[in-house]
């Protein structure tokens, strides 16, 4: 058996080193299948078991004794199930992760020497682990939070991590406050609540007493703090790096991934009841895409700055507080990640991964960036106090380049070495360091100069300017998320001297966002007044509307179709075929989760459609668009349940596409009726703030050669757009969805 094993072990590394990823050909080698038909249960030192269900004790038939002691096979299941959970993290505890690849499409030897980032013909493998940052293990995926996004790239070299998250700059200024702005959003230490969220007295309380954080908490207020997906969310490497090429020039240097889907998120009142309804969303979200083949892609970018333009901008480059505007400083987009495998364990590769910004190769430095000179010191110390000294060695970290030094030792050392000598220098001169030619690591000559003391540059004193730049580049939808989030988050608070200090710090921003802010939750708007010079400057890029796709798609979208027996069979085909058609996944919704008969099918031939869920196992939020076929039967049916009457208000009011033909077009307009809509009445298609309707359709009314486009005379077309739009903000800009009960 072993020998077999080891076979297929071997072949799957063969296969997976000649797809490119050495990264999972090394995996392979440490991995095994559950379901192989040879294997037995044994011990952990090797022993075939013939029983697991009983403890060695003295018995007989007529009575059950004492359990013996030197039951070792009982003892050893009993103490690997104690032991069976590590600590959690203490952020980003709640996360997920996924295999993939790195492809360089320009190479960027002008400014660097890595070969990562210089040798076009590489595909470096990749692992992707996103997160929530505040909430435990056992927390909800949607909650109101900064997302992690942190790369390990394997390669050649050596692993190379860029510890990210989805947003650009942070709260603090200097590692040494990170115990702080932690304990200060943790669940407050009395009573251990809130779990998962910054709507608390001690987050807002640190907020104020920090202008520094001014700039973060105006994003982590904004829709990218509620990400409708990991696949639709940027990841920013937050820390300045460093860039030396070939010819010792030094870069400053930020990277970026930006999702080809675009940026999208939930609308508020979705994340609360996802969190709820399905607090695995995210998690299941990113898994059933890779499962289907919709593998999600990012631009990598990078920004860089020539060491001697350090200066030359009224921020400081080294801020983590601070993004460097695209005017200023232009992405260069220059490669492409790639997720196309999610893991065959979770504890193993996606719990036991770990990651460390002080972990770069050759050509890529650090700066004086003080947040990042602290996580260089924090994250290994980290990951030594979870997995132990010897955490590198675990299979999802270990590089796939060879490792050699003279550590020795420790728990969990997997490693076992040959030789007489583990020190450097010694008598027969092994293992010594390599040359800068052998592709040695050598640290940038950087000069320096100053004082030694407890202090930050002049211009980290400045905090107000890129949080108003930020909320100047919102659009008015963005700007009312915000003003609601602020609303939520000072609502939770119930020291007035908390909400009320908040609210005069919105002020130096924008005193009418302070205004309706005070007004919500019981500050005294009278009192606020602005009081700092605005400079009503805009930048692109901080605006989620700045990232459409190049084309519209639906691509991975997630289409209900909502039917009852009688519906109309030639418009629930043609629409489920032109959304497969399209890279859209449809889910039938109805009733019942059994067979459901089309208008005319007769009920004993036992064909019909199965759902894939009945209305109160799924709910609207889950979806991204609802789409009712007719059927005067299947109507009339719908029409009598209180649910799917919701379903479609819940769908309006979270601004999602609705698509009806035939007789539900009445019923969707019975449910959501409001002042300007307007609806189909005859073959003419109707978009009327993304709720598209066709009273009059046939089998040639679905095609499956999509063009989607604004004002498009066709359904599918105008349809399948309104959905590409991922939101009809319209409907909220102008009030519609407010006036009705979701």
């Amino acid at each position: 058996m072993a020998s077999q094993l080891l076979a297929s072990a071997k072949e799957k590394a063969t296969e997976m080193t000649s797809a490119k990823n050495q990264k999972i050909a090394d995996l392979a080698i440490a991995t095994k299948d559950v379901h192989h038909e040879s294997w037995r249960i044994t011990s952990d030192w090797g022993t075939k078991q013939s029983n697991t269900d009983d403890w060695l004790r003295v018995a007989s038939d007529d009575h059950t004794g004492p359990g013996l002691l030197e039951d070792g096979f009982a003892r050893e299941k009993i103490h690997r199930f104690d032991h069976e959970r590590i600590p959690e993290r203490v952020v980003h505890a709640r996360g997920t992760g996924a295999h993939g690849k790195f492809t360089l499409f320009e190479s960027a030897a002008d400014v660097t020497s890595a070969g990562v980032l210089t040798d076009t013909s590489r595909e470096t493998p990749v692992f992707l682990r996103f997160s929530t940052v505040l909430g435990s293990r056992g927390s909800a995926d949607t909650v109101r939070d900064v997302r992690g996004f942190a790369v390990k790239f394997y390669t050649e070299e050596g692993n190379w991590d860029i510890v990210g998250n989805n947003i650009p700059v942070f709260f603090i200024q200097d590692a040494m406050k990170f115990p702080d702005v932690i304990h200060a959003a943790k669940p407050e230490p009395h009573n251990e609540v809130p779990q998962a969220q910054s709507a608390h007295n001690n987050f807002w309380d640190f907020q104020y007493l920090h202008p520094e954080a001014t700039h973060m908490f105006f994003w982590t207020m904004s829709d990218r703090a509620i990400p409708r997906s990991y696949r639709m969310m940027q990841g920013f490497g937050v820390n300045t790096y460093t860039l030396i090429n070939d010819k010792n020039d030094r870069h400053f240097v930020k990277f970026i991934f930006t999702p080809e889907l675009g940026v999208h998120s939930l609308v508020w009142d979705e994340a609360l009841k996802i969190a709820g309804q399905d607090p695995d969303f995210h998690r299941k979200d990113l898994w059933t895409a890779i499962e289907s083949g919709a593998y999600p892609k990012w631009k990598f970018g990078i920004q860089v700055i020539p060491e001697a333009k350090e200066h030359d901008f009224d921020f400081d480059i080294l801020d983590a507080t601070k993004v460097w505007p695209e005017e200023l400083v232009p992405i260069r987009y220059i490669g492409q990640l790639e997720l196309n495998r999610n893991v065959d364990e979770f504890f193993t590769q996606t719990e036991q991964s770990a990651f460390c910004t002080s972990h770069i190769v050759p050509g890529i430095g650090f700066s004086d960036d003080p947040l990042l000179q602290g996580r260089n010191f924090s994250y290994q110390d980290t990951q030594i106090s979870r997995l132990g000294v010897n955490w590198e060695e675990l299979p999802i970290n270990k590089p796939v380049c060879p490792v050699m030094n003279h550590n020795r030792d420790g728990a969990m050392r997997h490693t076992i070495t040959k030789g007489t000598v583990n020190y450097w220098p010694n008598r027969f001169h092994s293992v010594p360091p390599a040359t800068e030619k052998e592709g040695g690591y050598v640290d940038y000559a950087a000069k320096m100069a100053g004082i030694k003391s407890r202090m930050r540059s002049t211009k980290f004193k400045e905090h107000k300017n890129q949080a108003e730049l930020f909320y100047n580049s919102m659009s008015e939808p963005e700007k009312s998320h915000i003003m609601n989030a602020l609303a939520f988050e000072l609502d939770h608070c119930d020291d007035p001297v908390v909400y009320e200090r908040m609210t005069t710090r919105i002020a130096e921003i924008d005193v009418d966002l302070a205004k309706s802010v005070a007004e919500m939750v019981g500050g005294d708007p009278t009192k606020l007044e602005q009081s700092r010079p605005k400079h009503n400057k805009k930048a692109k890029g901080l605006s989620q509307m700045d990232y459409a796709p190049e084309k519209p798609t639906i691509a991975t979208r997630m289409v209900a179709i909502m039917i009852a027996d009688g519906y109309d069979a030639v418009a629930y085909n043609g629409i489920k075929a032109a959304l497969t058609a399209a890279g859209a996944l449809p889910f039938t919704i109805s009733p019942r989760r059994n067979k459901i008969f089309a208008a005319g099918e007769d009920k004993s031939t036992g064909k019909g459609v199965v759902a894939d869920h009945h209305l109160e196992g799924m709910r609207s939020t889950l979806f991204d668009s609802v789409f009712v076929p007719g059927g005067a039967d299947s109507i009339a049916t719908l029409r009598k349940n209180g649910r799917a009457i919701h379903w479609i208000r819940e769908s309006f009011g979270h601004l999602k596409a609705i698509g009806a033909t035939g007789e539900a077009v009445q019923f969707v307009r019975d449910a959501v009726d409001l002042p300007g809509m307007t609806f189909s009445t005859d073959g003419d298609v109707v978009d009327s703030y993304g709720v598209v309707t066709a009273s009059q359709v046939s089998p040639n009314s679905f095609k499956e050669a999509i063009q989607m486009a604004k004002g498009a005379k066709d359904f599918v077309d105008a349809y399948t757009f309104a959905i590409s739009q991922h939101r009809n903000f319209d409907r909220e800009t102008e009030g519609l969805n407010a006036m009705v009960a979701y």
